[in-house]
């Protein structure tokens, strides 16, 4: 079961302390090229360099944090969960009183077992973040505050993989991997990433090139745009992979423009599944790394197939996002529904038929045998070939066909190769 490979490496980097920047990135691209994808390339861009309207932040580093009561006794520690402190906290080492303290403490009130998630990227400060159990608990008395981290110039890091196909147009998929102690929002991505792409290279005879970007949201969608800016120019269909890890039903955000091949072969994909599915707004709903890469001036058909869709679910960007949140199968849906959008861009092809009226299918053999006045197995199987044979006039691709005919085009892609080897139709 695949979906088991999946979370078992998603609970092997839950918990790297992870940011847009720093080591913890480095770590969790390291292990994944180490023991998933030897191909993938590591890539820095120093801290300073501008990218289109961005320059990259200082690197920051987290070694540990805590807090201890006037008794010297530890309240908290960075160790106990990566999101007890504020991404991009400044070092601090001092004796503050609880007035003081609470200045820099961030709690969700109507989440009270819960520790928010907290960044203060672009602007320096310090903070704590806990459950409002815990802060409710705290007694009026001096606190020793101690966040030990480096804020320097560094750099910001990212990976790809391009797996070479038959043409050049790509397929890419893109995923961020900057979170801290998240399964669902965060690692569930990169988790479905590194599995496709194992699977894409294995797979034989490609039509497509695929290329995979690991890489910090927003900053680093926005620095792989600058620096591969032609290659994107291939991109045929794209989709971003976030928030696929738990057993909800499908979510869907299309693209900018929204009638995409990319869009068309989701929408049909996730139609055919068990669930129904809610479809969210672009510009409403927008919120991942779709935002840059659809963005004017770039306008990949960028797609998003999730399940519970990043800023609906009460659990995200808490510590309630763990690995209880997300599962063996919900990753494996995720998972099986892009191999399927996979499988059918792969054979989307236009047809035209060879015969001038309908074929005689009696002669081919059983399976295309019409029983005159009654409905069985036999001629309900010749119908469809008479149907899709109808439909072969060169205008209407796979997804095409199979919306019209109501039916699921990944199975289609047999039925549409054995009436090619018959010359019944050939590509248009």
């Amino acid at each position: 079961m695949i979906g088991k490979s999946i979370y078992k490496l998603i609970n092997d980097l839950f918990f790297i302390p992870r940011s847009i920047t720093g080591n913890g990135v480095r770590d969790t691209l390291k292990k994944i090229k180490e023991y998933y994808l030897p191909s993938l390339k590591i890539h820095e861009l120093p801290s300073g360099l501008e990218i289109e309207d961005w320059t990259v932040p200082r690197e920051w580093n987290i070694y540990g944090a805590s807090i201890k009561n006037a008794k010297g006794i530890e309240i908290l520690n960075f160790k106990d969960n990566n999101l007890h402190v504020v991404g991009y906290s400044t070092p601090i080492n001092a004796v503050f009183s609880l007035d003081e303290l609470k200045k820099h403490l961030y709690t969700l009130p109507d989440q009270p077992e819960a520790i928010p998630y907290v960044t203060s990227y672009y602007k320096e400060n310090w903070g704590f973040c806990m459950s409002h159990n815990q802060y409710q608990s705290l007694k009026a008395e001096d606190y020793h505050v101690k966040i030990d981290s480096k804020l320097h110039e560094g750099s910001l890091t990212y990976a790809d993989i391009v797996i070479k196909g038959e043409e050049k147009k790509e397929i890419f998929f893109s995923t961020y991997i900057c979170h801290p102690a998240m399964a669902n929002n965060e690692l569930s991505g990169p988790g479905v990433a590194t599995y496709l792409a194992k699977w894409i290279s294995e797979r034989p005879n490609n039509r497509y090139t695929y290329r995979f970007c690991f890489a910090p949201e927003s900053i680093g969608s926005i620095a792989y745009i600058s620096k591969h800016n032609t290659e994107l120019a291939n991109v045929h269909a794209a989709f971003n992979l976030t928030c696929v890890g738990d057993n909800k039903n499908y979510s869907f955000l299309p693209s900018r423009k929204g009638n995409t091949i990319a869009d068309r072969v989701a929408k049909h994909c996730i139609k055919h599944q068990k669930d129904n599915y809610k479809e969210y707004d672009f510009l409403k709903d927008r919120g991942s790394d779709e935002r840059q890469y659809c963005s004017p001036g770039v306008d990949l058909p960028m797609v998003s197939i999730m399940k519970s869709k990043y800023g609906e679910y009460p659990e995200y960007h808490t510590s309630l996002d763990d690995m209880n949140f997300i599962s063996a199968i919900g990753l494996e849906d995720s998972y099986r529904v892009h191999t399927e959008c996979i499988e059918i861009l792969e054979n989307n092809y236009s047809y035209i038929s060879k015969i001038k009226g309908e074929p005689f299918l009696s002669k081919r053999g059983k399976n295309y045998m019409i029983v005159g006045g009654k409905e069985n197995q036999e001629s309900r199987s010749a119908q469809l070939i008479l149907d899709i044979m109808s439909c072969c006039d060169g205008t209407m691709d796979i997804i095409d066909i199979a919306n019209t005919l109501g039916v699921y085009a990944f199975d289609l892609i047999e039925i549409m190769k054995s009436l090619e080897l018959e010359l019944l139709i050939e590509k248009n």
